[in-house]
């Protein structure tokens, strides 16, 4: 992986913008329809939402 220390261009703020606008409209709708979802919290995979299974499968 390439990392640099220069400000994203233009077009890559617009991916990214529009990306996080994709990821926000698709929760909510989960949220609306009563959907869990599954992100990335406090470095590990966390289960949101009303109709979340009551128990997830556990690491060996």
């Amino acid at each position: 992986m390439k990392v640099t220390q220069e400000a994203p261009s233009k077009e890559s703020m617009i991916v990214l913008e529009s990306l996080r606008k994709a990821v926000a409209q698709a929760l909510d709708r989960k949220k609306r329809l009563g959907q869990y979802a599954v992100v990335w919290q406090d470095g590990q995979p966390t289960i949101i939402g009303d109709d979340k299974p009551e128990t997830s499968r556990q690491k060996d």
